[in-house]
């Protein structure tokens, strides 16, 4: 964020607080609308490219009893990573390596990532997962992408609570505890 935009932000949420609440909620949801599609648009991947995604978020972690990498929604969290936090290089390695990683699932099969089953789907994946050339682009795809639906999965709310048990904010507040004196329990 360049410095002129941050003090462009600053000075209108500065001025918003200036008026009235009903005009304020109007500007506010105006606004939101309006950066809606900004904020989706440097997502680039293609429908071939999110089938290859949703194929291999699916296939790092499925579902079983707990909830898959899809239920808990790794492939939004991917979308707003690409979107929000990606450089254009990093996109373009993710794209570059979905498409290898399409490409190779097509050499072995002659048939799409998204659309495999059975036996075929574990050949395609085991040779991504224990690959020649881990310098190969498919490779090195492949481990972005596992990377990324690990780290989306086990930082999701739903596996935090449900699964991992994880209490965000452990103990509880007490305004009426018992507190000791200060003076080594004398009264004064």
């Amino acid at each position: 964020m360049q410095r002129r935009e941050l003090l462009k932000i600053a000075a209108a949420a500065a001025a918003l607080t200036l008026l009235p609440g009903e005009a304020r909620a109007a500007w506010s949801k105006a606004a939101m609308s309006a950066r809606a599609p900004d904020a989706r648009q440097p997502a680039t991947l293609t429908a071939i490219q999110r089938a290859t995604l949703a194929a291999l978020a699916d296939a790092i972690i499925p579902r079983t009893d707990t909830p898959s990498a899809i239920d808990v929604g790794v492939l939004a969290w991917i979308d707003v990573i690409v979107a929000d936090y990606y450089t254009d290089a990093d996109r373009r390695a993710l794209s570059t390596g979905l498409d290898a990683i399409e490409a190779q699932a097509q050499a072995i099969s002659g048939q799409s990532l998204s659309v495999l089953t059975g036996d075929t789907f574990t050949l395609v994946m085991n040779a991504l997962d224990t690959p020649y050339d881990r310098n190969a682009p498919a490779a090195r795809g492949y481990s972005r992408v596992k990377g990324l639906v690990v780290h989306g999965y086990f930082t999701s709310e739903r596996v935090q609570r449900d699964v991992l048990k994880t209490d965000i904010m452990p103990g509880r507040f007490d305004g009426a505890a018992n507190m000791p004196a200060r003076n080594g329990g004398r009264d004064e």
